[in-house]
């Protein structure tokens, strides 16, 4: 569908019109958009449901006077999330996403869906799956028994989809918890990756923009070095290790003692939040988190590891330590903080991190680190949020107390 009145879409618009041809339908014509979800820096999302069928669908609604500049970081998230759904045509001739009979053709489970475009003079609107289970921190705080069992779990999930992603050809490159949605209030509900703002196709050309959010970011990218796939198996890492403890493997007030932290790679495996963790899941995280990236599992290895496919994960009920370091260091009103990542990357160009920083930030707090804040790149706050690749959103801070 055109998007932004692009003159050239515009005039053909209206020749169709002229010619006697079906004007293209409205949003309202098919559904009716309901309460609000949530909302962002250039759109929110509400409830709508579909007057035919009456399914109910997620709508994000942008607005393009707030997004005026930032065009191309839409249709870039478009394109991602079209490459993850199925197409078919609408009678028209127009080719256009949506649920056909039997499911999305290239569509993965734990990815959530883009399922029709609408514009009109003043908004663009991205139908999508509805996701009702809540956000992963939420539901492991309100379970009785966690275990890291469950956490393999989680991540097997999220290995999955991103190896898809990369078969596709997509970096993700904001992967965080807040951008891991359950599917349903079930108990077995299935995990699934949302927010492909900052996403980027491979052959779309070469990676160097640094963005994301600072506590999950890959080395290579604070460094300000091309970078692949591999940021995205980095960032599981760092998913997987806050899963088995509730705190961020890298933390300290100041930023620049922060970013020396994530160049060099520096995290331990703190006593006594990690003394009834399996030696497997903290191999598994090494070789997810390696500052080489040469010598980085790829998702296919971390599928492969032992600590995800056998039984090498441990069934001890870890919920009482991992809730409690969640409640401290995630708290949801701190989750919702949000600045521009472009500040982040200015801070990271004055910052001479080539010379090593200013040093790692240890002494003063718990286990040898300064109880500290991390004050991460923002995002969109509503899941699938527009961001412009050079001045991207991104959101959350993680405040980091033990």
């Amino acid at each position: 569908m055109p998007l932004f009145g692009k003159k050239d879409s515009g005039k053909k618009m209206r020749k169709d019109v002229k010619d006697g041809c079906e004007k293209m339908p409205s949003i309202d014509d098919k559904y009716v958009i309901k309460e609000l979800l949530g909302t962002g820096a250039f759109s929110e999302v509400r409830l709508c449901e579909h007057k035919e069928t009456a399914q109910q669908y997620a709508v994000k609604i942008i607005d393009k006077k707030a997004l005026k500049g930032k065009e191309d970081s839409l249709e870039n998230e478009i394109r991602v999330l079209k490459r993850f759904s199925a197409r078919r045509s609408d009678g028209s001739g127009v080719q256009s996403t949506g649920p056909p009979v039997g499911g999305p053709r290239f569509a993965h489970p734990n990815i959530v869906q883009l399922l029709e475009t609408f514009e009109d003079k003043s908004k663009v609107y991205l139908i999508m799956e509805l996701v009702t289970g809540g956000e992963l921190f939420d539901r492991i705080v309100e379970k009785g028994s966690y275990t890291e069992r469950d956490a393999s779990n989680l991540i097997r999930q999220v290995l999955e989809a991103v190896d898809y992603m990369h078969e596709q050809g997509v970096v993700h490159r904001d992967l965080k918890p807040e951008n891991l949605l359950y599917y349903s209030p079930a108990e077995d509900s299935k995990i699934m990756i949302s927010d492909f703002g900052l996403s980027k196709m491979e052959d779309s050309g070469f990676m160097a923009t640094a963005c994301g959010t600072p506590g999950y970011v890959a080395p290579e990218v604070l460094a300000q070095k091309p970078y692949g796939k591999a940021v995205d198996v980095w960032s599981i890492g760092v998913i997987s290790y806050i899963l088995l403890c509730g705190y961020p493997p890298f933390y300290d007030e100041n930023d620049a003692n922060l970013f020396a932290q994530i160049l060099k790679g520096e995290f331990e495996f703190d006593s006594p939040y990690w003394d009834e963790i399996s030696d497997s899941a903290k191999d598994f995280i090494r070789n997810l988190m390696c500052v080489n990236v040469e010598r980085r599992f790829t998702c296919k290895q971390a599928l492969a590891h032992p600590w995800i496919s056998g039984n090498a994960a441990s069934s001890k009920n870890i919920h009482g330590t991992v809730s409690e370091q969640l409640k401290k260091n995630f708290a949801k009103s701190r989750w919702k903080q949000a600045y521009h990542a472009a500040t982040v990357i200015r801070q990271m160009q004055r910052m001479a991190l080539s010379s090593g920083g200013s040093g790692t930030g240890s002494g003063g707090g718990a286990y040898g680190r300064s109880a500290s804040r991390i004050s991460n790149a923002p995002s969109d706050g509503a899941s699938g949020g527009a961001a412009d690749e050079s001045s991207g959103q991104t959101d959350t801070t993680a405040s980091s107390s033990k």
